[in-house]
């Protein structure tokens, strides 16, 4: 019986392979997933050496020994060999040319002939090519159901690149370059056979090197599981990782959640799933911790004693325009509350983290989610917008949408107050308003700070000492700014106060173009980074705050209050604000 023993080592080793009885493996990476137990560190497990005797029949491994001069760590508990590799494993990580020190990453959207794949996953792949961002070998892939050839894949990717960064001469050159790297393979989302004919595709281009691959589910939440499945099985990296990264919506309410989050983890490990929030990606949320944590004027403010409210407002000026078939199903609460808005409270909120390592801040992140109160329905308002006639031209209402539903009661708007119940933020009301057809197009983050003590200024404000607040003013979009709102004596020989702003606008201040949200998102994901990526639990305790209201709504039929296309939304919003002697920061743009 022939034999031949193998000797396994981290990367920092050798990577050389020689001779037909004795070759060193470099990928470490498999046997820290498929043979180390998952208690052991990364950092442990790379200062093994694993003798595995490879055998006709399958694989048995010798214990594992420290490396010597490295220091010693508890004992891998027995049988830690649970899975063994099988023959077949081995012979393919053999036939990996390590000796070229070098991988490749596969990126594969799956779902390529959908909107969110043209206008944003392939312009965002471009841009981080235009950049030098991406490896030295990469390959993308396209998969969907549509039959399509490589050239065609081309010529719709196409369409919607363009080199925004500094349209430079080359521009035409580039996109030429990185559409060679696009390729197209058509097949069903739960065919194991389809993935597996893709898996071969992907070796072709992969020439022997190390592989990496990344799965972008660009698809609907009812056939994640299905493509997951598949392509775990079919379609995974043998040696190097393999990451998906999965769009939003992450189900309905805390069950579907927990039940897609328990079958995503029947075929991957934690660390495989990117769940992904764009709006973590914009430029003034990456901001949120380097303005706190790094500027003394502020860490010291960003507690109850000193602030008196914060307002997290979305709002968009235009209604469903089509989409109202998904939009129906989840509404503005799911749709961009419980987790767009929910998750930049999280990062405002959160107390300092012990590093800027992504464990370390999601863990603050969920210490904020789980002190928060759950959402009761009368700190809740919702609307929808109705036709509206202005200026000669007519918008549809909500129900007139050919997409949605006749008598639909779902909100296209929804104002809610939420409370953190911890020493830093308790009695602080966090308001949030998200809606579509309103007046105007923004995303921001408001902070209003308290009156002055004694303030020797009251007379010159009247009655009105709102307008004597200082307010920090956090613009995510569009044109992104950061304002601090100061009294101000006006020139001259009176005392006059005046309201300005200390304004950072980052169009005049910095020349480079702002990136897309996705192509920090994309870039992170090839990373490793994991920080504004969203973590089971912590979605586990957004689903909490949110579900029990959304049950609620949903039961009881509640009907919306009716606003005009293109109004400011529903009056009801403002009683909420003025319960808590809140009022919007936004109503005086």
């Amino acid at each position: 019986m022939a034999t031949h023993s193998y000797s396994i080592l981290p990367s920092s080793s050798s990577s050389s392979i020689h001779g037909q009885n004795h070759q060193r493996l470099n990928f470490s990476s498999y046997i820290a997933k498929r043979v180390l137990p998952a208690k052991v560190s990364f950092h442990s497990r790379r200062n093994y050496h694993l003798n595995v005797v490879l055998m006709q029949d399958g694989a048995v491994a010798t214990p594992a020994t420290p490396v010597e001069n490295e220091t010693p760590f508890k004992k891998l508990r027995d049988g830690f060999l649970s899975s063994v590799p099988s023959t077949q494993e081995f012979k393919e990580a053999a036939s990996f040319d390590v000796s070229k020190d070098e991988s490749t990453v596969s990126i594969t959207v799956v779902g390529a002939s959908g909107d969110l794949a043209k206008k944003k996953i392939f312009p965002a792949l471009f841009a981080l090519y235009y950049e030098g961002c991406l490896p030295k070998h990469f390959t993308i892939f396209g998969y969907a159901r549509s039959k399509m050839t490589d050239a065609e894949l081309r010529n719709m990717v196409s369409k919607t690149l363009a080199c925004r960064i500094d349209k430079r001469e080359n521009c035409g050159e580039k996109i030429d370059q990185f559409l060679k790297r696009c390729f197209y393979h058509s097949g069903q989302y739960d065919s194991q056979e389809n993935f597996a004919e893709l898996d071969k595709k992907l070796k072709e281009h992969e020439g022997g090197r190390v592989s990496n691959r990344l799965f972008y589910l660009s698809i609907p939440p009812n056939i994640f599981i299905d493509a997951v499945k598949c392509t775990s099985s079919s379609a995974s990296s043998g040696i190097g990782w393999t990451r998906v990264i999965v769009e939003k919506p992450f189900g309905r309410d805390s069950d579907s959640s927990a039940a897609l989050t328990k079958a995503l983890k029947q075929y991957l490990e934690e660390d495989q799933i990117f769940r992904i929030d764009h709006y973590l990606g914009k430029e003034l949320v990456e901001n949120l911790s380097v303005l706190r944590f790094s500027n003394l004027i502020f860490e010291p403010l960003w507690s109850r004693q000193y602030i008196r409210n914060v307002q997290l407002i979305f709002s968009e000026d235009f209604g469903t325009e089509g989409r109202g078939g998904y939009f129906d199903n989840y509404g503005i609460l799911r749709d961009i509350m419980q987790n767009h808005l929910l998750q930049i409270l999280a990062l405002f909120a959160m107390e300092t983290p012990v590093s800027l390592d992504a464990e370390d801040i999601r863990n603050e992140k969920v210490k904020v989610l789980r002190s928060m109160r759950p959402l009761q329905l009368e700190d809740v308002v919702v609307g929808q917008y109705k036709s509206h006639t202005k200026g000669g031209v007519t918008y549809p209402a909500y129900i007139d949408d050919n997409t949605v539903p006749k008598g639909s009661l779902t909100p296209t708007f929804a104002a809610a107050a939420l409370f953190i119940d911890n020493a830093r933020w308790d009695g602080v009301p966090f308001l949030m308003k998200a809606g579509k057809a309103l007046h105007k197009k923004r995303a921001e983050i408001r902070v209003q700070f308290r009156h002055v003590p004694g303030n020797l200024y009251n007379q010159n404000f009247e009655t009105d000492l709102d307008q004597a607040t200082n307010e920090l003013i956090i613009r995510v979009q569009p044109d992104e700014a950061i304002d601090l709102k100061i009294n101000n004596k006006v020139p001259g020989l009176g005392m006059r106060l005046d309201h300005s702003n200390l304004n950072l606008h980052y169009a005049a201040r910095y020349s480079k173009e702002i990136p897309d949200a996705y192509e920090r998102l994309l870039l992170d994901a090839i990373e490793g980074e994991r920080r504004l990526f969203i973590r089971s639990d912590e979605l586990d305790a957004a689903w909490a705050l949110f579900t029990p209201v959304l049950k609620e709504l949903e039961e009881k039929n509640i009907i919306p209050e009716y606003y005009p296309y293109g109004s400011r939304g529903p009056v009801g919003a403002h009683y909420l604000a003025a319960r808590y002697n809140v009022r919007w920061g936004d109503l005086g743009i």
